[in-house]
């Protein structure tokens, strides 16, 4: 076969492995690649939702923002859909007192989050995902996406919240080898998590070397005040992730993969939301008329 013909067969083999590996990571696609994106994704993108804090002495900064990268990466490989860039600007001021933590003031993060989804939103997307890593930003998750109602959005935002089948949990606690009541924040669960998607960040020589006991510093019956948890978990570490295990990580990490790709096909597939939302904007803008 002469030359030019087997070049010619190379670049046309090397154009179809292209197609074929449309990447999912926003920052990752190239401009002509998008249009394809947006197709392929059935204009949904996946907001990882994480943030700055410590996990004990022993786990990253970024735990929860690595855990829902690593966690929306092995999703889209099942169901595809565009990831938008590791997102980490939530609520975190329980943490302020600790290295690393990064708080923004609560009106910035509010319009911050409001003005990344118009953002999506105007790049073709009308159904954002967010997949959420910490503990301390589902209340503010539905704070914002219930504030989204006070005006139009020709986009609608799913937040994913699962529930622990039976089976699971019956399991998982089997696996679990410290009290799961007090298994919270660096713990043994979390711990276990990170150590199979990136056991490369683990300094687990160092997770015995402070407390995660609940101090029971406060304690007035039916009454919230902001310095809970401080109060109960001065060092920000709750359980013992020095009990972690990469195999309850490994149990773990499937079942939560495999959960997030049952929700991603079902809103991928949603076609009432956006049109229950249109209907209650035209209701309100309706009203008096």
């Amino acid at each position: 076969m002469k030359p030019y013909l087997l070049l010619l067969m190379a670049l046309l083999l090397s154009g179809f492995a292209n197609a074929q590996q449309l990447l999912a990571r926003w920052d990752e696609l190239v401009a002509s690649d998008f249009p394809q994106a947006l197709e392929k994704s059935s204009k949904t993108c996946i907001l990882p939702f994480g943030i700055l804090e410590k996990h004990g002495p022993h786990s990253p900064l970024g735990t929860d923002l690595i855990h829902v990268r690593e966690w929306a990466a092995h999703a889209v490989k099942s169901e595809y859909a565009v990831i938008f860039p590791d997102y980490f600007y939530g609520q975190i001021n329980e943490a302020r007192h600790q290295p690393g933590t990064f708080a923004l003031p609560s009106k910035l993060i509010l319009d911050m989050l409001e003005a990344t989804c118009d953002e999506i939103a105007r790049n073709g997307f009308d159904k954002i995902v967010i997949l959420n890593g910490h503990g301390g930003n589902p209340e503010f998750i539905r704070f914002f996406m219930q504030s989204l109602l006070n005006k139009r959005h020709n986009y609608a935002v799913y937040f994913y919240a699962p529930q622990n089948d039976k089976e699971f949990t019956a399991q998982y606690l089997k696996m679990h080898k410290s009290d799961p009541q007090d298994d919270q924040h660096a713990g043994e669960g979390e711990t276990s998590t990170l150590l199979y998607y990136r056991p490369d960040l683990m300094k687990m020589d160092r997770a015995a070397s402070q407390s995660g006991a609940n101090q029971h510093r406060s304690n007035i019956p039916n009454v919230y005040t902001p310095i809970w948890w401080y109060a109960a978990y001065p060092n920000h570490y709750a359980g013992e992730g020095a009990k972690a295990t990469t195999e309850l990580g490994k149990f773990t990490a499937e079942h939560e993969i495999d959960s997030f790709v049952k929700a991603l096909k079902a809103i991928k597939a949603d076609t009432e939301t956006l049109k229950l939302q249109k209907e209650f904007y035209d209701r309100v803008d309706n009203l008096n008329k």
